[in-house]
């Protein structure tokens, strides 16, 4: 058996601890409940336009958080919650990070499963992309400069999104890319997988041509089946002669390392910049 398939080895038991990250992070719902208290605020100033319709459906909506600069780059940030929970109020926190250092942030909701299949949820995050894209002129952002970030779920989406032609690069924490440990673990009571979604809808399994640059992230103490999902897409996207970096910062969880998207200092923060420079 490859290294890179130790989790055929693990009965369903291992297999659902090695990816519960709430029940890794014993402080895990007092943070989501801290990003919930300080999003409310950051909705709430002067620069933000909420609830921008992309589609039809419920949770087809896009948050919108406005820099200063004109024609200045925009980081898409997609949530995560295992494609089941969460929503992109959530996370609007992202924004206090980003948008003092002259970057506009778009941040996407979508239908959640079981209402959902992941082929529903990667096709309206493309949709999202697509009105962004049309929509630059009036929400004031560079076209040409569409990054897209996401955590967790929202790491696959944003790394499913690096098939769309006007996405710049890629920046994935903690991301999911094969989904075929997912398909066997409790996740899936859920999801509801098809076997014909697995392959077509693992990114690993479907690196584009486009040659953007990918920066990928998971935290030091992170569940050992996030690190080797990371590391095993950094290594496919390298093999395909792609500029994909990979760092694991020490100290960091699942919770706390997304949190670095939140202050203008942040680690993730100089990693949107560092992607910025690098699709230059």
């Amino acid at each position: 058996m490859p290294e890179g398939e130790v989790y055929r080895r693990l009965d369903k038991v291992s297999l659902d601890a090695a990816y519960n990250n709430s029940a890794a992070v014993k402080d895990s719902a007092d943070r989501v409940e801290d990003w919930e208290r300080i999003g409310k605020t950051v909705r709430a100033k002067p620069n933000a336009r909420l609830d921008l319709a992309y589609g039809p459906l419920p949770r087809n909506k896009i948050d919108y958080f406005q820099a200063a600069p004109q024609n200045a780059p925009l980081l898409v940030f997609i949530h995560g919650g295992y494609w089941q929970r969460n929503s992109k109020e959530t996370f609007s926190y992202v924004a206090d990070g980003l948008v003092p250092l002259g970057i506009n942030v778009a941040v996407i909701g979508y239908t959640l499963a079981p209402e959902a299949s992941l082929t529903q949820i990667v096709g309206e995050t493309m949709q999202a992309l697509d009105f962004l894209y049309d929509a630059a002129n009036d929400l004031g952002f560079d076209p040409t400069g569409i990054f897209v970030s996401g955590w967790s779920a929202g790491g696959h989406l944003a790394a499913a999104a690096a098939a769309h032609p006007h996405v710049a690069g890629v920046l994935s924490v903690s991301g999911v890319f094969d989904l075929e440990p997912i398909e066997k673990t409790y996740i899936n009571d859920i999801l509801n997988l098809s076997q014909s979604e697995i392959v077509p809808l693992s990114p690993i399994h479907n690196i584009p041509a486009r040659r953007i640059p990918y920066l990928l992230y998971v935290g030091g103490d992170e569940l050992s089946e996030l690190q080797r999902q990371s590391a095993a897409y950094a290594d496919a996207l390298q093999q395909a002669g792609l500029t994909a970096e990979l760092s694991v910062p020490p100290g960091y969880n699942h919770f706390t390392l997304v949190e670095e998207m939140g202050r203008p200092d942040g680690l993730l923060v100089q990693g949107v910049r560092r992607l910025i420079e690098l699709a230059e």
